[in-house]
């Protein structure tokens, strides 16, 4: 398309094959859109382009992600407001017919499996070297290497002994990030052979009680594992975490950290190819897997962005999986 659209906080710039979101600087502009500057959008990351109807005078456009397509909201697990959604361009409510002709181009250029979850991210990470200072520590990342450094005055007795520490990518699995925002937010690193997500109410249950969602090497969250290997419950307690507190670990700071951390560990264990083809009777889907693709393509058809027949078809086919 090759042209510009500008919203109140960024500027959409439309190319053949992507969309490249320019953020905004100013002091009403989150400080996530400060720290992200710019990201390029591939039209195969995109699953529904929507425009609705926004607060005091305004419209929302809203390019809808791929599951498993963003490092950024992989790692977020649906923890950020709506004012921080990067994929979110509010617009004045004059501009609704623009942003109508937009959304409907873009809809036009959605790829082909649109209604899948991507099976690799295809939005570039945050590029490391990052830090950020936790309540307990400082972080860091040199795109390699995570390192927990402790804080005298904030740290556990089981992170002093256990002293500061220093983990490669390369041993580890995935990512916990529990937004500051909420009560008792934390980075928590999961090391190979302790990934766990015990059976529990989800997230927002407490403090590194097991209940989180573990964003992992296979894509989203995990429940219903047992853990391999024990490791403290509390996230204040384990060295492979560092907590959050008033003014320690923003989310403009520890979200990208977790992003860039995430894609790392991601691209240096890739989840193994799924078979072109299962023939009957040789296995079975993940129920649990097929249910979210089934309300994913729910939410499709109930945009329009799917026909009844269509539909109604592909339920038809993933229900055959199981």
């Amino acid at each position: 398309m090759g042209d510009v659209l500008a919203g109140i906080h960024a500027t959409w710039e439309f190319d053949t094959d992507s969309v490249l979101i320019r953020f905004e600087r100013g002091i009403r502009t989150p400080k996530l859109f400060q720290s992200l500057r710019e990201r390029r959008v591939p039209h195969a990351a995109l699953s529904s382009v929507t425009l609705t109807p926004g607060k005091r005078g305004t419209v929302v456009l809203h390019a809808v992600p791929r599951p498993g397509a963003d490092p950024l909201l992989e790692a977020a697990a649906g923890q950020l407001k709506d004012g921080c959604d990067p994929y979110r361009l509010v617009l004045p409510a004059e501009r609704e017919t623009l942003a109508e002709y937009y959304a409907d181009e873009l809809r036009a250029l959605l790829g082909p499996d649109a209604a899948e979850p991507a099976d690799r991210f295809l939005v570039a990470a945050p590029e490391a070297p990052m830090q950020f200072k936790a309540y307990d520590g400082r972080a860091g990342f040199d795109g390699d290497r995570v390192s927990f450094r402790w804080f005298w005055t904030g740290a556990s007795t089981a992170k002093w002994k256990a002293g500061d520490q220093t983990f490669p990518v390369t041993e580890l699995s995935g990512v916990e990030w529990r937004s500051p925002e909420a009560f008792d937010g934390y980075l928590r690193l999961v090391p190979r052979g302790q990934e766990y997500a015990a059976p529990g109410p989800g997230p927002g249950t407490g403090l590194g009680t097991g209940t989180e969602p573990v964003t992992r090497l296979g894509s989203g969250t995990v429940h219903n594992a047992q853990p391999m290997v024990p490791r403290p419950a509390r996230a204040d307690q384990d060295p492979a975490a560092v907590v959050f507190g008033l003014g320690y670990g923003p989310v403009h700071e520890s979200l990208p950290f977790a992003a860039a951390v995430l894609e790392s560990v991601r691209r240096k264990h890739p989840a193994p190819a799924a078979p072109a083809a299962v023939p009957a009777g040789v296995g079975r889907r993940d129920p649990a897997d097929i249910a979210e693709r089934i309300r994913h393509l729910g939410e499709l058809h109930r945009a329009g962005l799917v026909t009844d027949d269509e539909f109604s078809a592909k339920k038809a086919q993933l229900l055959a999986e199981l």
